[in-house]
């Protein structure tokens, strides 16, 4: 055949040419071909002989390989009754080759010169046109025969890929491609590789276990019914927003609804609220249910959609709405940094304990050790009642907590009594409560009685049901992780009542580690971290590093010693060689693929 008449020469004549985004489109080559020659092109790839970075970092045992092993296992069985030289690779998100089988001994010498191998970048801005990096770009199945390769160093190959997508989210997770010699290619081989994405896409799904399945599964049979409303689904590693929902709120309000949403459904399967969103001060009215897994919670499904809005208590306005009484927002304006906020799980609870206030209905607050029960109670009183008495008696020491005297007394001063920790009462201590409330109960002068206790009072001892009968509402205050809106604010109160005297800031890097992290201790393990973080700098920008080390972990189950103490030597080590992996295997005396495993166990972000 005459070269001038060869259809792929005159492809490579294109390819050189090059032409300008917008300009005719070349001759025989497809429009996704164009669009990759010109991201080469505009990328500064070498035509001749372009250069591919090579990183020791490969994570072999990631989801994305975990998965593709027996796909890949299966791929090698099918090849290696073929006498043509092929190689089929598996390429990461950042299309670096993570692993690869050949057809043949022949095979092997023949990809490594063009250094398609594991640890290699194959994407567009490395290689230039090839079958793993645009197929990654394009989000579709590509192949590339000969002269469509931008460079000449590829051009005697040809190669077809597929995406690996994740079912779950629809990211292009990774690449499968097959590769040959451009005068062996065939496009049965594209379809090979097709097959074989999808089976790891497959297995991506099943590997999250049932939890994740129940959780998709139940995702997919809402949105086939409600295809117009607003659609999440959340688990304990996923979170998934139809097009309606990603539409019609941010990535800010998507926490919000999730925050607000677990936290209505901590004590029951089914709940309805009407929250306001920071921000754009728009109501929504969510729906939320539980998804389970056998008798396991795996997640949650919720339903949004906008509300009108009306006044709390208004003529045909259902009672428990979570609408705010009217004058709440106008509160937090007067209340102290600590215990204000705009999180809507925490302003319905402060909107409901104002109403109680209002009403002199004596409350039980519940909620997580450190949560800010005290805090709220007295500051949302004294922003009520300036100047009033408040009367702590603790149950946990058996102490007064303050000046005032212990013992319920006649006088004309608005007066808070706050018993803390009842939950920590033993028998005897109880029978004085009982006693100490009802002489409250019998005042004439102008009284008011809170109590808070750490975990929900139904599971409480038998002999606690005395004092729970001096009650007529229960408020549940939501832990620190559900107030991610609050953080700034109340790390900034908590830093100028530490270190009222210095200047001190956090970094931008520190302000996210804190939000990243869970605080199973709440408020008071904020402000013993941020006390830690004072000891390593005691003046000026506080940084990530400065923060305990437990923050780097998101782990979501309380570790033992002996795994906090080895989570807080991974981190260490990790910070000392400046987040280089390699480096703080060997530090640490392990090897990478134990140190990645053990990063996924802990969370550990850094």
């Amino acid at each position: 055949m005459a070269g001038d008449d060869n259809p792929l020469l005159r492809v490579g004549a294109d390819r050189v040419a090059s032409p300008e985004p917008g300009g005719p489109i070349a001759a025989g080559v497809s429009e996704v071909i164009i669009a990759s020659w010109e991201r080469s092109r505009d990328a500064g790839v070498d035509v001749v002989r372009p250069i591919s970075t090579y990183s020791d970092e490969i994570d072999t045992d990631s989801l994305l390989a975990r998965c593709a092993r027996p796909v890949m296992d299966q791929l090698r069985d099918d090849i290696s009754t073929s006498e043509l030289p092929l190689a089929v690779g598996l390429t990461d998100r950042r299309v670096r080759v993570v692993a690869r089988v050949d057809s043949c001994a022949a095979a092997t010498p023949l990809f490594d010169r063009v250094q398609y191998a594991p640890g290699f970048d194959f994407s567009e801005s490395a290689v230039g046109t090839n079958g793993a990096g645009t197929v990654f770009e394009s989000g579709q199945a590509v192949s590339i025969v000969g002269p469509e390769h931008y460079s000449e160093s590829l051009t005697s190959f040809a190669a077809g890929g597929a995406p690996i997508l994740d079912p779950v989210t629809g990211r292009v997770e990774g690449v499968v491609a097959i590769a040959t010699l451009a005068d062996a290619w065939s496009p049965a081989m594209q379809a090979l590789v097709k097959t074989a994405a999808r089976e790891i896409g497959r297995n991506l799904l099943l590997d999250r276990g049932q939890a994740q399945q129940a959780v998709f599964e139940a995702y997919l049979r809402v949105t086939a019914r409600s295809a117009r409303a607003a659609v999440f689904a959340f688990g304990a590693a996923l979170q998934i927003a139809n097009p309606a929902a990603q539409q019609m709120f941010d990535a800010g309000e998507q926490q919000v609804l999730r925050d607000h949403a677990t936290f209505l459904l901590a004590h029951k399967e089914r709940a309805s609220d009407t929250l306001l969103l920071p921000g754009s001060q728009r109501l929504v009215r969510i729906r939320g249910v539980r998804v389970f897994a056998g008798a396991q919670i795996a997640g949650m499904l919720v339903i949004a959609e906008p509300a009108t809005s009306r006044r709390a208590g208004a003529a045909g306005e259902p009672a428990g709405s979570g609408l705010l009484p009217l004058g709440v927002p106008t509160l937090f304006g007067s209340l102290e940094p600590l215990a204000g906020g705009r999180s809507p799980a925490w302003v319905r609870a402060c909107g409901e304990l104002r109403e109680a206030l209002d009403r002199q209905t004596p409350v039980l607050l519940i909620g997580e050790a450190g949560v800010g029960k005290f805090t709220l109670a007295t500051q949302l009183f004294r922003s009520v009642y300036p100047g009033a008495r408040i009367v702590t008696v603790d149950a946990g020491q058996g102490a007064t907590d303050g000046p005032d005297s212990p013992l319920p007394d006649e006088s004309d001063q608005p007066t808070l009594y706050v018993a803390r920790n009842i939950d920590q009462a033993d028998a005897e201590g109880i029978g004085t409560l009982d006693e100490y409330f009802a002489q409250v109960e019998s005042l004439d002068s102008p009284s008011w009685r809170v109590a808070t206790v750490s975990h929900d009072p139904a599971g409480s001892p038998p002999a606690l049901g005395a004092l729970l009968g001096h009650f007529d509402a229960a408020i549940t205050v939501p832990p620190l992780r559900y107030r991610t809106d609050d953080l700034p604010g109340i790390t900034a109160a908590l830093l100028r009542g530490i270190a009222a005297e210095r200047r001190v800031r956090l970094s931008p890097a520190a302000h996210r580690l804190i939000g990243r992290y869970s605080w199973p201790g709440n408020i008071s393990q904020l402000r013993d971290a941020l006390e830690h973080a004072l000891r390593q700098r005691q003046v000026g920008e506080l940084t990530d590093t400065d923060l305990p080390g437990y923050c780097q972990s998101v782990s979501r189950r309380a570790l033992t010693q002996l795994e906090a103490i080895e989570r807080d030597a991974i981190v260490a080590a990790l910070r000392q060689a400046g987040g280089n992996r390699v480096a703080a295997a060997a530090q640490l005396g392990m090897s990478r693929s134990s140190l990645y495993r053990k990063l996924k166990t802990y969370g550990i972000t850094t």
